[in-house]
């Protein structure tokens, strides 16, 4: 099993209504669509500078 960190977060209530859109949308959860655009962010941070991926590969 995945290990998993809990989070409390709080949210602009547009952005909570974004979430409620695009997780009705694909049919995925809110917390999924939350993980999801900070994978993306990750990608687009390793394309940017390699941080993310150069510390991800070292361990």
């Amino acid at each position: 099993m995945k290990e998993e960190a809990k989070l409390l977060c709080r949210l602009p209530q547009d952005v909570k209504e974004f979430l409620a859109r695009q997780s009705e949308k694909y049919g995925s959860s809110m917390n999924s669509e939350v993980v999801r655009c900070i994978r993306e962010r990750m990608v687009r941070t390793d394309e940017e500078t390699g941080f993310w991926l150069e510390n991800e590969t070292a361990t």
